[in-house]
């Protein structure tokens, strides 16, 4: 889709900041000169995927290869959608605009079940043939990779190759197999044969039944640091910081844990390398917070003293840290005590059940008196909520189970005072693939609103909030986790009727499921009965690294409520994923090191202040950003360059900026002011200006900075109003509005009305509009829009109602702001 195309279709949808590309750290190469080009295509909207590390990581993996050019494709939200099979534009990518068919390879993340539906329709409006058999010489090779390919079977019939385990080291062999058989000319076939034997690679056509696909494991994880330059996302995102992985895999064994199996075993990176990337990722970003990612962060061996040493490090640029994944047993006082140096993030704690006795079952290894202890930790030191999370439907779970909850939720509650909150979110159990509990049996859909009522019966609290997963949604995912190939049926009829974006709880449309589940023939009560350990299973061909007769053995331990304890501080348990080349790597037991001169992160009183005037434009592509989406790759931009921000005090410190009024989203402009207070030490603002700009994305353009009095007002203080320029659709040069406009201005009131959160104002707009003038042979107008104590008018509303210009006309008119109008004297 070539930019002009793409212009045509942005006014018409919601968020048009996820369609252009051209973010900070985003490589555009001449694809002439590579080898291979590879679309890492993502089954979801842009703020979903740009939060996967796994993207960024292999986005810097293939980038970094010369002759391998690697792009972006995310699925379009709906509006957007409509817009391009109306207008018959293909899916394309971010960085070029390439439609998704004229890439070598597409790769799919399969993260989750219920995006299966969003993967054909990307197919279809990318003009990729769906299934594997209907593609031809010509035609990419469609590969996935993800946790969900561990059981490949419901998605095998649309992709030519399907990735298990860990991609650093196969994306790349992919890569190079397919350049390589582009050289000699072969055709698909061949390049199937040569992925067909890389480990790793299942190859669903040609592979035979018995053949065994061992997953691909990354041995070492300090070979791999990326990435290094991570794109920072143009709009808000589901997880806005910068992400260091510090571990991967986990031992503690629950069996109800698809993760913690598949990505056996634990391998932890080096604290020292880890700051290494952190210092890397925060110069390449300038992001406000780091998430130290792992299955579970607290278990890394050296998380104490890792974090105090980022701490040090960060805590004079306010840099917060986030541990997203925790185990209650693993808050220390020590760690808390670090987090909130700078920012309170967050909280969230999984007990999973509710009684010991059941914890026992699923191997969950904490206890009762380590959530109360942990939470009284966390509300002592000043957090006001915490998040439990609980599932239903667990194997053995009883009644007892359930008032266990109840229980439990109102004990954690009690360790805050009034002003304390608990939020309980209760899922349901999913017996999923390569776990002890894949034979057990998911609770049917009544079952689930059983026990959903009975804990909204009684977890009623002013300071209590219950939330659950959607259980239409739970037997979905059942269904197309523990799935073989037929499946692929089911997923295939509910596209056909409509089906996307069914992870979404307010899109889910489970009428049309179930008429796709009737057409397929599927039996939900078999996938989500009881099954023998005898029993052949659709994924038993893929070898996860832990052997079958391990997760038979904790299946029946569980029976018996036997708990086996974690191979890091006890006795090899004899999984079967350790072998002379792979096994659990732990950071080296040394002394903490000195990351930081001493004294660093000691909070100081803060030096001399002074505040600095940008005048900026917001251009082309940027126009599409939100007020916030802009302030925040401004500021992102001056941490990169090394300004060094004054903070506000409080709960949560922000670099000190006021802004111009806000911009409607879709308007240029080449006047605008962002006022920014700066401590002692920063840089002088006097040649900065270029230096700023490599910074910013495309369309953000930094025009001049000076400095101005400390007391100086902000900039929206003492403006006064804008003068707009607006360049209308071609059919209206020779247009004549001369009387409309005459009309206007000769009166003394105008009054519109407008709706804000369901209630109807008027405002007379007539003394806001200072003079209105028109270019027929141009057909642009020229605004002179005021604004008072009460705010503004906006130019489309002229156009609306002063011109009685139609709605699409004035969506499609190229608006710019080109000049502020100050206060005199």
């Amino acid at each position: 889709m070539t930019q002009k195309e793409l212009e045509e279709l942005l006014p018409f949808v919601q968020k048009p900041g996820r369609y252009i590309g051209g973010e900070v750290n985003s490589v555009v190469k001449d694809r002439s000169r590579c080898a291979v080009s590879f679309a890492l295509a993502f089954p979801d909207t842009y703020e979903i995927g740009m939060s996967h590390t796994g993207l960024q990581i292999l986005y810097g993996l293939l980038n970094d290869e010369p002759d391998i050019c690697a792009e972006r494709v995310f699925a379009p939200w709906e509006d957007m959608e409509s817009r391009m099979r109306e207008s018959g534009y293909p899916l394309s990518s971010l960085e070029s605009g390439t439609a998704l068919n004229r890439f070598d390879i597409v790769g799919f993340s399969l993260q989750y079940e219920l995006s299966y539906t969003n993967v054909l329709n990307m197919l279809e409006l990318g003009r990729v043939p769906l299934r594997a058999e209907e593609r031809r010489e010509g035609d990419p090779i469609v590969i996935a990779g993800g946790p969900c390919t561990f059981n490949p079977e419901p998605m095998s019939p649309f992709f030519d190759a399907l990735v298990i385990g860990e991609g650093e080291e196969v994306v790349i062999e992919i890569s190079r197999a397919v350049a390589r058989a582009g050289k000699l000319g072969s055709g698909r076939r061949h390049v199937l044969e040569l992925l067909a034997g890389l480990q790793g690679v299942y190859v669903p056509s040609l592979h035979r039944p018995g053949d065994i696909i061992r997953k691909r494991t990354v041995t070492d994880l300090d070979r791999w640091r990326y990435p290094l330059r991570p794109l920072i996302p143009l709009i808000r995102t589901v997880h806005d910081r910068a992400t260091v992985e510090i571990a991967r895999g986990c031992t503690r064994g629950c069996r109800f844990c698809q993760a913690g199996m598949v990505w056996r075993p634990v391998r932890e990176r080096s604290p020292e390398l880890l700051m290494d990337m952190a210092d890397t990722m925060l110069s390449a970003t300038g992001c406000d917070e780091i998430s130290l990612l792992s299955l579970s962060s607290g278990d890394y061996s050296r998380i104490e003293q890792l974090l105090e040493s980022l701490m040090d490090r960060y805590y004079d640029r306010r840099i917060a840290l986030a541990l997203p994944s925790l185990r209650t047993e693993t808050l220390t006082e020590r760690l808390i005590d670090q987090i909130k140096r700078v920012r309170k993030t967050s909280f969230t704690l999984a007990p999973e059940a509710g009684t010991q006795r059941l914890r026992n079952v699923i191997n969950k290894g904490n206890s009762e008196a380590d959530l109360l202890t942990t939470a009284r930790r966390v509300f002592s030191a000043g957090w006001r909520s915490i998040k439990l999370y609980f599932m239903i439907g667990l194997p053995g779970e009883t009644a007892a189970d359930l008032d266990g909850i109840v229980d439990l939720a109102y004990k954690v509650l009690r360790e805050g005072d009034n002003r304390r909150n608990v939020t309980v979110s209760i899922s349901t159990f999913i017996p999923k693939p390569h776990t002890p509990f894949q034979w057990c049996r998911q609770i049917e859909q009544e079952e689930i609103k059983e026990r959903q009522e009975f804990l909204k019966k009684h977890l009623r609290h002013r300071n209590l909030t219950l939330k659950w997963h959607d259980r239409r949604m739970s037997l979905l995912e059942g269904i197309l986790s523990r799935g073989g190939a037929e499946t692929g049926e089911l997923i295939t009829a509910a596209r056909a009727l409509g089906c996307r974006f069914d992870g979404w709880g307010d899109r889910l449309d489970f009428e049309r499921w179930e008429e796709a589940l009737f057409h397929s023939n599927i039996d939900t009560a078999r996938y989500l009965a009881q099954r023998s350990t005898d029993e052949a299973l659709p994924w038993d061909h893929i070898h996860a690294g832990v052997e079958k007769t391990f997760l038979i053995e904790e299946y029946r331990k569980s029976l018996a409520g036997e708990t086996t304890e974690d191979c890091r501080f006890g006795a090899c348990t004899r999984c079967g994923v350790c072998d002379g080349a792979l096994q659990v790597r732990l950071a080296p037991p040394e002394e903490k090191p000195v990351f930081a001169p001493a004294g660093a992160g000691q909070e100081a009183p803060e030096g001399p202040v002074r505040k600095l005037r940008f005048h900026f434009a917001k251009t082309g592509p940027a126009r599409y950003l939100s007020h916030l989406e802009m302030s925040s790759a401004l500021v992102r931009g001056m941490s990169r360059c090394g300004i060094a921000f004054s903070f506000s005090k409080g709960f949560h410190p922000h670099p000190r900026i006021s802004m111009s009024p806000a911009l409607p989203v879709g308007i240029e402009s080449i006047d605008e002011y962002m006022d920014v207070e700066i401590q002692k030490g920063a840089p002088e603002p006097f040649g900065l200006v270029d230096f700023l700009n490599s910074f910013l994305p495309r369309g953000l353009e930094i025009l001049d900075i000076k400095e101005i009095p400390i007391n100086s007002d902000a900039p929206a203080g003492h403006i006064t109003g804008f003068i707009y320029k607006i360049t209308l659709p071609g059919e209206y040069g020779g247009h004549d509005f001369g009387e409309k406009i005459d009309s206007f201005l000769r009166e003394e009131t105008f009054v519109l009305a407008r709706t804000r959160k369901g209630r109807q104002k008027w405002k007379n707009i007539r003394p806001l509009v200072g003079d209105i003038t028109f270019d027929g042979v141009t057909g642009t107008l020229t605004m002179v829009l005021h604004i008072d104590s009460g705010g503004g008018v906006r130019p489309a509303d002229v156009l609306s109602h002063v011109l009685k210009i139609d709605d699409e006309t004035v969506l499609r008119a190229r608006t710019v702001r080109t000049r502020t109008l100050f206060h005199t004297g």
